[in-house]
């Protein structure tokens, strides 16, 4: 896997390059480091791990990784929140011929999917600060923080790789040798592996939200035993583990740090119902969201078109028509645009995302993990093991939302409600789309419904993405994923 992992023996030499371009690179971005000093003076290979500074360097340059390439960044290409609804049925494209299309067409074909690349870069240098810090002779303060950082974002990154692509090969350790031969690991052996991970890092990590110093700040930017706790719900519930499922998003919920708010509110900066929230070192203008909308572009301004404007996607229809009347989330967390009529064509409106609003910087943050997503966990958990408290669970949602609760009913009535209103919750955030319907077993049914209005045509194995030709061809073990051209 040539993009993967390094073939070069001399580590230390590649930590020194990292650590130095991290520094020059960070050094700028003070509102993402959350006050972190890094050091100004040139980085020595052996004291990478030898101090909390220099480990900090390292740990918080993973965040700007994520910030900068791959899944969860503002670049429309690349963000899952944007590509994977396309895939599905959240978005719509409304230009032909571009790169949204791959998406919307269900067209994905090997050598286009980038997270594969992006993640085991990320997994690479978790791998290596796991290791740096666990041997370093170092005086470690914040060894604890460091360590819980680092296994939280592994997990993070497995449970991508393993819902994008099914089985993957299980790399733990930064040897290349090792690394490049792996075959894929079977999903159950990853989800092992993920709740390892996400255990192991809600035993280090402290209750409180920490920053690049280790010292307790306000802002939810790096990964805390809450946040640990929040994934380890959501893997559960993936891996079908109801009790536990139900158990870690209980523990979520009657935590006071975290509470449910308006849906006006719920996206602001270290709001009560942000569990996780990634910042981001390039503060969005007056007219671009793009960035907060999970790579939705800005809206249209007439009399311009979505072609002069650059616009290639809009919510769907389809994710339109789920919402119910009066549902404040439609109003909370859509927009509209309207290009005006012509002598050849009528008004068209347009409805876009619209769950970050604030031009002003640092007033939003890209929320990844929050707490009506534990709501909604524990519900289903609950209806899955046939307890009447899972509606109540469901009702704390949809009040909030402005609904009418919902009467209890049977198991298959509750379950089709929840996964409704994860749909109209969760939308356009973190792929929660697909992978919903794939964990269900519901994606073939629905997608053979929406590729006819996509014009396209939906095939079984089209749920996992390809595998990249060339870390198929660099290794031997490797084997695709069903369906795709090589």
């Amino acid at each position: 896997m040539k993009m993967i992992f390094h073939t070069d023996h001399s580590l230390p030499k590649c930590l020194l390059a990292a650590a130095a371009m991290l520094t020059f690179t960070l050094s700028s971005c003070e509102s993402y480091l959350d006050g972190t000093q890094l050091p100004a003076n040139t980085i020595a290979a052996a004291d990478v791990y030898s101090n909390d500074n220099m480990v900090s360097t390292v740990v918080t340059g993973l965040y700007l990784a994520m910030n900068s390439s791959g899944p969860f960044t503002g670049n429309a290409s690349g963000n899952i929140g944007y590509t994977m609804g396309l895939y599905t049925d959240e978005l719509k494209s409304l230009l032909s011929g571009n790169f949204a299309d791959v998406f919307y067409k269900n067209a994905v074909q090997s050598g286009q999917s980038g997270n594969w690349a992006d993640l085991y870069k990320q997994l690479f240098t978790v791998n290596t600060a796991i290791d740096g810090i666990n041997t370093s002779k170092g005086n470690l303060v914040y060894k604890d923080q460091w360590l819980g950082e680092c296994y939280f974002l592994r997990a993070y990154f497995y449970y991508y790789l393993v819902n994008i692509y099914g089985p993957v090969p299980l790399a733990l350790t930064n040897d290349y040798a090792i690394n490049n031969r792996l075959s894929r690991a079977p999903e159950a052996d990853v989800y092992k592996q993920i709740i390892a991970d996400l255990k192991m890092a809600q035993s280090l990590l402290s209750d409180e939200y920490k920053n690049g110093y280790g010292i307790t700040t306000p802002n939810r930017f790096r990964p805390n035993k809450a946040v640990a706790t929040a994934m380890l719900a959501r893997v559960y519930l993936y891996a079908k583990d109801w009790a536990n499922a139900e158990a870690q998003a209980t523990a979520l919920i009657g935590n006071t740090n975290y509470e449910m708010l308006a849906p006006d509110k719920v996206f602001l900066a270290n709001s009560k119902e942000t569990i996780w929230a990634l910042a981001t070192n390039n503060p969005k203008t007056t007219s671009e969201y793009s960035y907060y909308n999970n790579g939705m572009p800005a809206t249209i301004t007439p009399p311009q078109t979505p072609a002069s404007s650059s616009v290639f996607v809009a919510l769907s229809s389809i994710l339109l028509n789920t919402f119910e009347n009066g549902d404040q989330r439609f109003t909370n967390w859509t927009r509209t645009s309207t290009v005006a009529a012509t002598s050849t064509s009528p008004a068209v409106t347009y409805y876009f995302p619209a769950k970050y609003k604030s031009a002003v910087p640092n007033a939003e943050y890209q929320v990844l993990l929050r707490l009506s997503e534990q709501y909604l966990i524990r519900a289903e958990a609950r209806a899955m093991q046939n307890k009447n408290t899972a509606v109540e669970d469901l009702n704390v949602v949809r009040l909030r939302a402005g609904l009418q609760a919902l009467p209890n009913s049977n198991q298959a009535a509750l379950l089709a409600a929840i996964a409704r209103e994860r749909q109209t919750e969760l939308f356009t955030e973190s792929g929660h789309r697909f992978f919903d319907l794939k964990r269900t077993g519901t994606i073939d049914a629905v997608m053979a419904v929406v590729a006819p209005v996509k014009l396209t045509t939906w095939k079984s194995y089209m749920a996992y993405w390809p595998i990249p030709p060339g870390d198929l061809l660099q290794n031997p073990n490797l084997t695709p994923n069903p369906g795709y051209l090589q």
